[in-house]
């Protein structure tokens, strides 16, 4: 079981209809983050934000006891028949049921490779051996938006796992939009793994779990029903993770030939209520996620633009101090030489510039030539090393003061420039277009 495909026939063929409003909105939606060229996920790589790119399916989780029902209820959703069901504990490992355009089979590598953001799954061992997807055709319900995933039947006792299917179930549970809890009336209802799970599962996700009485049909008269429920209520209220007011279970049944005739209220539109309610609330959270990231994209490349410009701005007042600093460096020894040159060799340099240049140089240096005068003999040595020292560091400080920050070129500009105005009047603006500003529910 390592990734090998099995092509299969379907009950019911590619339907060739257009996609729902729905679907193409999440389709889209997550397009326009993996666009290999504009998709957000990589502009915001390139200004250093994380994004993820939204998913194009809501995953219900289906937890229970074995035979309590889950692929049953996966079947009758679809309306084909996809997973196998019984008394036996038919489902070993996980089962991914989707959508697509043909039947397929999926077993292995090849359905961690349909579902990458699964991949963390290869980290428990033995779990890839016994992962396997169902790709089914049908365009029932909303099954097109929707991805079951089936968990191995949870009994007690001597029964062991090819892996650790506890861990595996709580972490399939932090990626799960839904999480299901069928309790079987005349099963293992009380299964202490299935009530320490769904009270682990509890903690973190409680807002997404859902619980159900499946086969209410086969759990006898009225008076039967509500006390096998009463007794799984209660079980569950002693812990104190599940014990929350309002705790509700809804009976149901999988209608067929046999249930017909029975007077057992069934409730298992609320399982499909509850799966419309996530999808429309997916989507919404799908728009508002994709117009918060464009304000975010937007937001960091204005931050990059003002820091760029606070940059330039001071790398303009460190050529100044540069300058400056360097002028002073180098005018030093200038005024140092010719100074000395004017104190000691009057006559040579007098031969060397006329009469007349000398006495307006002088007229300038005449101070400073006279403090040369000024200092002994002895002492000249030691001020001109002064000054040249000086001078010398002066010229560090130029150094280091015209150090500058890179900046970014016009042409960077006007690229952070263009992905602001595409993410803002291109990509934001598909909320608000006609095909998107439509009620999820209305739309199916």
């Amino acid at each position: 079981m390592s990734g090998k495909v099995r092509h299969r026939t379907s009950a019911n063929a590619a339907d060739s209809a257009t996609q729902s409003v729905n679907e193409k909105i999440l389709k889209e939606c997550h397009s326009l983050y993996i666009d290999p060229e504009n998709g957000l996920v990589k502009i915001a790589e390139s200004l250093g934000i994380s994004l993820l790119a939204p998913r194009k399916k809501i995953t219900v989780l289906m937890i229970g006891n074995h035979s309590a029902g889950k692929s049953s209820f996966i079947n009758w959703y679809v309306e084909e028949h996809v997973q196998r069901t019984g008394v036996a504990i038919e489902t070993q490992g996980f089962t991914f049921v989707t959508s697509g355009r043909k039947r397929e089979s999926l077993t292995g590598n090849a359905t961690l490779h349909l579902y990458p953001h699964f991949e963390p799954l290869r980290q428990i061992e033995g779990v890839t051996d016994y992962l396997t997807t169902e790709i089914s055709t049908s365009k029932q319900k909303r099954f097109s938006l929707v991805t079951f995933v089936d968990t191995p039947g949870l009994v007690d006792g001597d029964m062991k796992y090819p892996f650790d299917v506890n861990q595996s179930i709580l972490w399939l549970g932090d990626l799960a939009d839904l999480i299901f809890v069928f309790f079987d009336p005349i099963g293992q209802a009380l299964c202490k793994r299935t009530l320490n799970l769904v009270e682990e599962l509890s903690h973190k996700h409680a807002d997404r779990m859902r619980f159900y009485l499946s086969k209410a049909d086969e759990a006898g008269h009225e008076s039967d029903r509500q006390r096998v429920m009463m007794q799984i209520v209660q079980e569950l209220c002693k812990r104190p993770g599940l014990n929350r007011t309002g705790f509700d279970m809804p009976t149901i049944y999988v209608p067929n030939m046999n249930s017909k005739g029975s007077r057992c209220a069934n409730q298992i539109e609320e399982v499909c209520k509850d799966i419309e309610k996530t999808i429309n609330q997916t989507i919404q959270n799908t728009l508002n996620s994709l117009e918060r990231d464009c304000h975010q994209i937007a937001d960091m490349v204005t931050t990059k633009l003002q820091e760029d410009s606070v940059k330039a701005s001071n790398n303009l007042r460190a050529r100044f101090r540069g300058a400056a600093c360097g002028f002073c460096g180098l005018i030093l020894p200038m005024l140092l030489l010719t100074t000395f040159m004017f104190s000691t060799r009057r006559d040579f340099v007098k031969k060397m510039l006329g009469n007349n240049l000398y006495i307006t140089i002088y007229g300038y240096l005449g101070i400073l030539v006279s403090v040369w005068e000024g200092i002994p003999k002895e002492y000249t040595s030691y001020v001109l090393f002064g000054i040249l020292g000086i001078a010398l560091l002066m010229l560090l400080v130029a150094k280091f003061a015209s150090r500058t920050k890179t900046t970014l070129s016009r042409k960077q500009k006007r690229s952070l420039g263009e992905i602001k105005d595409h993410v803002l009047t291109t990509v934001k603006a598909k909320k608000s277009c006609s095909i998107w500003n439509q009620e999820p529910s209305k739309s199916l």
